[in-house]
């Protein structure tokens, strides 16, 4: 079990943990890897099930630990088109191809194949192995994990989240709010429409709101010069799935889509939840209930994760910047659990092998010149660990 990066990249690449499936046989073969190592574990299981989070301790049991933090779950393949088996990891040239090469099991790999060099080491600092699911969806295997921080286990300070950072120390992401409207009007003839309500029309004046918020928020940045070193530089709102309507002659009975908001740090982002909410019920709604008192509109909402900002003086930014040599100051405009881990008060940085750009893409890849990079920085975390 003596593995390198590259070889357990290609273990776990074999396993398809995609967010709505489960995680359990990937889980059952970390669990092993570690326990070969002599590594004790724990799996805190989700609430579907299907899905687990693992949290493993190496060193001294005693507060002041570092995390590495990964999640376990990549995105869907469907209708991507891909020249390879997304789950089977496939070499050409320097690059590693296959789902979540570099989103995120490329970090996974490498912190586990650390874990031999981590239980030989004389740790004076504990460090913390923690791989979540349900990061590409809800963030609620992170949130599981931090609730029982110095409870049931020890409380760390420093937490490194591997995301895809090519290995640049990232001290700040936006956070993410999703919205789900559910538009109910009601059925008629649609040559008739005007005695029924097209939850189809409705949404789309919904959507239109959304757009036109985003450019809103765009207009005002770019006269401002928006939220610093963030591309771009302001909170925008983004429709990504619509759906409804029964049939090309019916008013659409339901309709529903779905938005996120990616927050810059600084801005609220619950301000976009209660001025949409005002104009569904003062704007919208009114005119629907007069044609049929079942129509409206049902909004739900939850945060999603929240965003990291750069801490003063912060010390994982200053563990992360001695052992990569990198003192640019980084942002990204993706969320990331990162944000969870500092609003525990850890302090917290991104430093990851891989290009958030080739993320979530068919045919993903990584590059092994970034596994032997984050592969030398986990050596050299060791090394502070021990001192």
């Amino acid at each position: 079990m003596n593995l390198t990066s590259i070889e357990l990249l290609d273990r776990l690449v074999g396993f398809p943990s995609v967010s709505d499936a489960s995680n359990l046989d990937l889980v059952a073969f970390i669990g092993e890897y570690l326990m070969a190592h002599g590594v004790a574990y724990e799996v805190i299981p989700q609430p579907d099930g299907r899905n687990a989070n693992i949290w493993a301790t190496i060193g001294p049991r005693i507060d002041g630990g570092v995390v590495l933090s990964g999640h376990l779950d990549v995105v869907p393949v469907e209708g991507q088109p891909w020249t390879s088996d997304p789950f089977t990891l496939t070499p050409k040239g320097d690059r590693l191809y296959g789902r979540g090469a570099c989103d995120m099991k490329g970090f996974d790999a490498c912190v586990l194949a650390a874990v031999p060099a981590m239980v030989a080491a004389d740790l004076k600092r504990p460090i913390h192995i923690c791989l979540t699911a349900d990061e590409e969806i809800r963030m609620d295997g992170a949130r599981a994990v931090i609730e029982r921080l110095g409870k049931d286990w020890t409380r760390p300070s420093v937490c490194i989240v591997g995301e895809p950072s090519r290995m640049k120390v990232v001290t700040g992401h936006k956070g993410y709010m999703r919205i789900d409207t559910h538009v109910r009007g009601h059925e008629v003839h649609s040559s008739n429409r005007y005695a029924g309500v097209s939850a189809i029309f409705v949404a789309a004046r919904l959507v239109t709101w959304m757009e036109e918020r985003d450019l809103k928020n765009k207009a005002e940045a770019e006269a401002s010069g928006g939220a610093p070193y963030f591309d771009p530089g302001w909170t925008m709102l983004h429709v990504g799935t619509l759906s409804g309507g029964t049939a090309h002659n019916i008013t659409a009975l339901d309709c529903h889509f779905v938005t996120g908001i990616r927050v810059v740090p600084g801005d609220d982002g619950m301000r976009y939840l209660r001025e949409y909410e005002d104009f569904v019920r003062r704007e919208i709604e009114p005119a629907m209930k007069a044609v049929h008192p079942d129509a409206g509109v049902n909004i739900t909402w939850r945060v999603g994760g929240e965003p990291l900002v750069r801490e003063e003086d912060g010390e994982a930014e200053r563990i992360a910047r001695r052992l990569t040599g990198d003192n640019g100051i980084q942002v990204v405009p993706y969320g990331a659990e990162a944000g969870l881990f500092q609003a525990a008060g850890i302090s917290t940085v991104i430093c990851g092998p891989g290009d958030i750009a080739q993320a979530h893409q068919p045919d993903e890849w990584i590059e092994v010149s970034e596994l032997t990079k984050c592969d030398a920085f986990l050596a050299g975390l060791i090394r502070e660990c021990s001192l």
